[in-house]
């Protein structure tokens, strides 16, 4: 016997009025940080980019501590708690 779907007794509330708040995952400061992060990554891959000399120290060595501490960056950025302000304890 098939199950008939019932929907339930009150709807989900999916919009927003003016007056609600929203509180958002991550800060302005976070987005700031993960695109300095992104940048400190080409960076690395850009030196790490070309043709002559292959086994130069800035290929094998400074380019990919660059690139690693352009992740690491990003790591912190998203883990990093928001600030929280005084608005938000009221």
């Amino acid at each position: 016997m098939a199950q008939k779907y019932t929907r339930p007794a009150t709807a989900a509330k999916t919009t927003t009025t003016d007056n609600e708040q929203v509180n958002f995952l991550y800060d302005k400061s976070n987005y700031t940080i993960l695109g300095i992060s992104v940048l400190i990554v080409a960076i690395g891959f850009v030196i790490m980019t070309g043709t002559t000399d292959i086994y130069s120290t800035a290929k094998i060595v400074i380019a990919p501590i660059v690139v690693l501490a352009g992740f690491g960056l990003g790591f912190y950025a998203l883990l990093k708690k928001p600030s929280t302000k005084a608005d938000d304890k009221a």
